[in-house]
């Protein structure tokens, strides 16, 4: 072939090619050459990129089978894109690759898209938007694909995923309105029927219709013929079950996932047996055949991703068999495996605190609270509830332990002396024990240090290739060589850890092996007060010192009593209202009236007994107190409430609870010195009730009201001292720590700068007919002041003056000229009263620190 022939042909290929690039040519090369162009290299590239980004959300994506799992893994984000920014690179690459297939290959001429290509390229577009949590965008391309191209063949597709993005908008009623009729009209088949009917189940399930949401899923499940699709669909078809409480049906859900076993993600087969065994029945089933099934789980060499979930399952095995011991151990195993599952974390960790809670280890049970809040969210409702529970058990380990201690101390006081040398002489022969036994363990750790260091060392010398020395030496760099244990770091590493293993942290003090703190980091009995940590090793053993320490003076020995019963009537309190713990309540309560209490803990202990009774359906018990009650207690408001019990209801006009809001009231309508009165002869009467802290509290902040900061600042601390384990005690220490320093500032602003300014008109304190007649006067007026929004209001400033106040000047000259105003409407002079102008800050000073004679003086100092 010739070279001008050559070179006569490419110049014709060139002009074919150049002419089949034109998008404005409706001619069969042109349309095929961007039909191709678009599908098999830029569609081509940009699904691979969709592809790649929904397999990194795959990866991501974590399912809480705690919850009825969403149809499709897509997490929602709530983080706010700006526009022009994406959250997935990969689907930013599939949606430029879209956008250029429809700029560059686009054929519209006379306006019909003549690039059969166009609808998959928009179809593109839209996933990429849908995915990348851009739904409105996402919309507007699959609207774009319904109004040019209604004749695709992907237009039933485009519907579905037009739905699936109405359903992540919100906009259910809609999505369920236009997937029935896409189903009635256009009858889907296969993969476009199970797209379509599972998102009409997300659909229901996001609005309730649980029902209707289990029978799409049954369809969705049949049509796929993906298989891991098809296990979710099931598994999410027995957790709807479930919840609707047909737990035969769940199972047999659970059991089509169990059928599917290799062909589904193992996630999905482990989760529908854990399923199954939830809903075992343990009254009828065969709990053997359970136990035995849940033992090949764990053994399963190809469960181990999973234990966690298996252990979990199996500790509530055996706690619902009443193998309390066995469920903690699987429990803690569960917890060892560092599993993801925050969830099952946080359940874990509940059910040991609950488990030592009621075992009266409430240390024990505070630490693994605490452990249960670093799973949940934060401020969700389960956090709150767990706080709230963690707080109020900072008081029971609090009056436990002054319970324990003093009934301690009490037994010892009533023992004779022979019986006091006998107890102590016992507790040495124990603590001489656990010394020997301490020293044993601490030689034979020492004595294994020296063997590892040994090893440590050997090793280290035969990946040196150096000669066989003394074990214990180490060459320094001058040559030489040194026995010094410090100067392998390896040895010394070592060192640290078995110590800390056996002694736990310790501080670097004399006596330090006698410290609080044993090796597990827990408190032992032996040493858990201050006197015995401090003791010398003489004293320990010593019957003297022991003795010594044992109160003798009656005053000493009162004190103490009173203590733990204040301790015992506060715990019967927390077990009742705030655990719901009411056998727990009636053995403190109990325990407190058979301990000679004062009489102030004695009436309201039997009536919270007469309720506990009735709760635990205890009949008899509480007959005997309540008649008790009635005839060695007559006087009182329980009485009073026994007799006639429609006053128990919100009715008891004589109640704690019902004084507090009538005060409340009073406090609102500014009357501080009778609420303060009356606070102080309701903290006397209802010495011990659990109302008592919000009496003190309010009685402060009248106070404060009435007297200003000084007295309110003393008010608040009391309470945050007093009162420190109640609500009300934490709440004065926050004003205390936070408000309190702010209010102290009483330095006065310069008018000039305010910006809204008050009249004030001064009066006594009981001139409330003049004060009346002024305000009604001045509304009067204000009605036809209209560069003005003034209000009128009476305050409280000490036990000899009130205020009437005039708001909504805006500078200080206005609210002087007010006056001259007011009287110029009347006619006459009706302001007899002092008065003044001051700014709103000012003001506020003046009310918190009841400095008005300062403020009033500032200008002539």
């Amino acid at each position: 072939m010739s070279a001008s022939f050559k070179y006569l042909l490419a110049i014709v290929v060139m002009s074919a090619i150049t002419a089949s690039c034109s998008r404005k040519k409706d001619k069969f090369i042109n349309r095929n050459f961007h039909a191709v162009t678009t599908e098999y290299n830029t569609l081509y590239n940009g699904y691979l990129a969709l592809e790649e980004g929904k397999d990194n959300l795959s990866k991501t994506y974590v399912d809480n089978y705690w919850e009825v799992l969403p149809v499709e893994r897509l997490e929602i984000s709530e983080e706010i894109v700006l526009p022009g920014q994406s959250k997935n690179e990969s689907f930013t690459r599939a949606e430029e690759k879209a956008i250029k297939a429809i700029q560059k290959h686009s054929m519209n001429i006379k306006g019909k898209e003549k690039n059969p290509q166009m609808d998959e390229a928009y179809l593109l577009l839209g996933k990429a938007r849908y995915f990348d949590q851009r739904f409105v965008p996402a919309l507007a391309a699959f609207n774009n694909i319904l109004n040019k191209y209604p004749t695709s063949d992907k237009i039933n597709q485009v519907k579905i995923w037009k739905e699936k993005a109405n359903v992540r908008l919100e906009n259910h009623e809609l999505a369920i309105k236009n997937l029935k009729r896409l189903i009635e009209q256009e009858k889907p088949k296969d993969q476009d029927l199970a797209d379509a009917t599972s998102t009409l189940a997300q659909a229901y399930i996001d609005t309730k219709s649980i029902d209707s949401a289990v029978t799409q899923l049954n369809i969705a499940a049949s049509a796929t013929k993906n298989h891991d699709e098809r296990g979710r669909y099931s598994f999410i078809r027995g957790q709807l079950y479930n919840t609707l409480g047909y737990k035969d049906s769940a199972n047999i859900a659970f059991d089509e996932i169990i059928e599917l076993h290799r062909k589904i993600p193992r996630v999905y087969y482990i989760a529908a047996h854990i399923e199954k065994i939830k809903n075992f029945d343990y009254d009828q089933g065969n709990k053997q055949e359970l136990l035995e099934h849940l033992t090949k789980m764990e053994e399963n060499r190809e469960n181990r991703p999973f234990l966690d979930k298996i252990y979990f399952q199996i500790g509530e095995f055996h706690l619902k068999n009443q193998s309390d011991s066995l469920a903690i151990a699987y429990y803690n195993k569960s917890l060892r495996t560092d599993s993801r599952d925050k969830q099952l974390r946080a359940y874990a960790y509940e059910t040991l605190a609950n488990y030592h809670f009621d075992k009266n280890e409430y240390k024990t049970a505070g630490a693994y609270f605490d452990s249960t809040m670093t799973n949940l969210v934060e401020n969700s409702k389960p956090f709150r509830v767990i706080k709230k529970k963690r707080e109020n058990l900072n008081d029971v380990i609090k009056y436990e332990g002054i319970a324990q201690a003093n009934d301690s101390i009490l037994r010892l006081v009533a023992m004779s002396p022979i019986e006091r040398e006998t107890y102590f002489a016992e507790h040495i022969e124990k603590l001489k024990l656990a010394a020997e036994k301490e020293k044993l363990a601490r030689e034979k750790q020492e004595y294994n240090a020296g063997l590892k260091t040994a090893d440590i060392q050997k090793d280290a010398r035969q990946s040196r290739n150096l000669p066989n020395a003394n074990p214990s030496t180490r060459t320094l760099p001058g040559g030489g060589a040194s026995a010094f244990y410090f100067y392998n770091p390896t040895t010394v590493a070592y060192g640290k850890n078995e110590f800390t293993k056996i002694w736990g942290e310790r501080p670097l003090e004399d006596n330090w092996r006698w410290s609080k703190k044993s090796g597990s980091g827990k408190v032992s009995a032996e040493e858990s007060t201050p006197e015995l940590a401090e003791a010398t090793e003489e004293e320990r053993y010593n019957t003297a010192y022991y003795l010594a320490k044992i109160p003798t003076e009656e005053k000493e020995i009162d004190s103490i009593s009173n203590l733990r019963n204040e301790a015992y009537y506060q715990l019967g309190l927390i077990y009742k209202e705030k655990f719901k713990e009411y056998e727990l309540a009636k053995n403190k309560l109990e325990d407190l009236l058979s301990s000679n209490p004062e009489e102030k803990y004695i009436v309201p202990a039997k009536y919270n007994l007469y309720k506990i009774y009735e709760l635990l359906e205890q009949s008899r018990e509480a007959m005997l107190v309540k008649n008790d009650i009635i005839e060695n207690h007559p006087e009182t408001r329980y009485a009073l409430i026994l007799q006639n019990p429609e006053m128990a209801s919100s009715e008891d006009l004589e109640s704690p609870e019902n004084l507090y809001h009538k005060l409340y009231t009073q406090f609102e309508n500014q009357e501080f010195q009778e609420v303060i009165d009356k606070c102080e002869d309701y903290i006397i009467r209802f010495d011990g009730d659990p109302m008592v802290p919000k009496f003190e509290l309010l009685k402060a902040t009248a106070s404060g009201r009435l007297l200003g900061y000084q007295a309110y600042a003393q008010g608040i601390n009391y309470v945050a001292l007093t009162y420190s384990n109640t609500e009300e005690g934490a709440q004065a220490t926050e004003i205390s720590n936070n408000v309190l320093p702010k209010l102290a500032e009483a330095t006065f602003q310069h008018d000039s700068i305010g910006t809204n300014f008050k009249t004030v008109f001064k009066y006594d304190f009981n001139d409330d007919e003049a004060m009346e007649k002024l305000k009604t006067t001045i509304e009067e007026i204000a009605k036809d002041i209209s560069y003005y929004d003034l209000k009128v209001s009476i305050d409280v400033y000490d036990p000899k003056t009130k205020f009437l106040i005039v708001h909504g000047l805006k500078n200080e000259v206005a609210a002087i000229d007010l006056v001259e105003i007011l009287e110029k409407r009347t006619k006459k002079k009706i302001i007899t009263n002092p008065y003044f102008a001051i700014s709103s800050e000012n003001y506020k000073i003046v009310q918190i620190h009841k400095n008005l004679e300062t403020y009033l003086n500032r200008n002539t100092n």
